[in-house]
């Protein structure tokens, strides 16, 4: 694997990419998303289903981390060797990357915090049992 200076100079094209270090690697970003990382010496590209079947058929290997206990099946596939050799094929590998994250990042709904949806729903909202307030009219003294 490649070092963090010699895979910026990789992932130049795409302009502004940063690295964050993280855990045991860095998390590789553009435009406050991670759409690559660095675990255990290895480059992980972010991929939905349609791009996992160009690292399968090249005989990439999905990343699963051991966490809590569990092995998690995530959403990074481990870049093609030959690729480090190839600067334009790797550059366009790394931007569909980057599409995915982006398309999968807008597909998701905003969440409301907690905070938010409470201080949004009426009084005695949510509350079981709960009557609704009664308006009472101003009193005169």
């Amino acid at each position: 694997m490649a070092d963090v200076d010699h895979l910026a100079e990789l992932f130049a094209p795409l302009g502004g990419v940063t690295f964050k270090r993280m855990f045991s690697g860095y998390g590789i970003m553009k435009d406050g998303m991670m759409f690559a990382l660095i675990s255990r010496d290895e480059l992980y590209l972010k991929v939905d289903d349609d791009f996992a079947t160009r690292f399968r058929a090249e005989g990439s290997r999905q990343w699963r981390p051991r966490m809590r206990g569990k092995t998690m099946a995530m959403p990074y596939w481990q870049l093609p060797e030959r690729l480090f050799d190839e600067p334009d094929e790797f550059a366009e590998w790394a931007r569909t990357a980057f599409e995915v994250t982006r398309r999968l990042k807008a597909a998701k709904k905003p969440k409301k915090s907690a905070r938010a949806a409470k201080s949004s729903a009426p009084a005695g909202a949510g509350k079981v049992g709960a009557r609704p307030r009664r308006r009472t009219a101003a009193r005169s003294g």
